[in-house]
């Protein structure tokens, strides 16, 4: 059902990834320019990916054990996404001219993945209660 709380979940994940890292940037070069996430392909393909995969589970509300898989894939995107920030931001340290302050938006796959695991959390408790509901008849 689209009431649970998983959906709540999901919802913040959806507005996290596909809106809030349009407006937020990923770091600030010292000339004052921002570098947003839409300025490398591989972050665009792999946070369209990620999008598209909490969009279809929150649509995908009856088939509980996909949910939980789709979770699953999109807390691993969440974590290559994350690898790859980390990953750039190392390789333009503070000592070099390019990057002088890190920005919001690289730490937003953090918060998508905490409440993917919330959600995760959640189904699973979902699914458990169904299957003992089940037993019981």
């Amino acid at each position: 059902m689209i009431q649970r709380i998983q959906t709540v979940y999901l919802a913040l994940v959806f507005i996290m990834t596909g809106i809030l890292l349009f407006f937020l940037p990923l770091w600030t070069l010292n000339d004052g320019k921002a570098y947003y996430f839409m300025q490398n392909q591989i972050y665009t393909i792999i946070l369209g990916l990620s999008t598209m995969l909490t969009l279809v589970s929150i649509i995908s509300f009856k088939k509980r054990q996909n949910q939980f898989v789709m979770g699953r894939l999109n807390i691993i995107l969440n974590m290559i996404l994350l690898g790859l920030f980390v990953y750039r931001s190392l390789n333009l340290s503070g000592e070099t001219p390019a990057v002088s302050e890190k920005g919001i938006g690289m730490f937003l796959p953090v918060l998508a993945i905490v409440f993917l695991v919330l959600a995760n959390k959640a189904i699973k408790k979902d699914e458990d209660l169904v299957k003992s509901v089940d037993r019981l008849r």
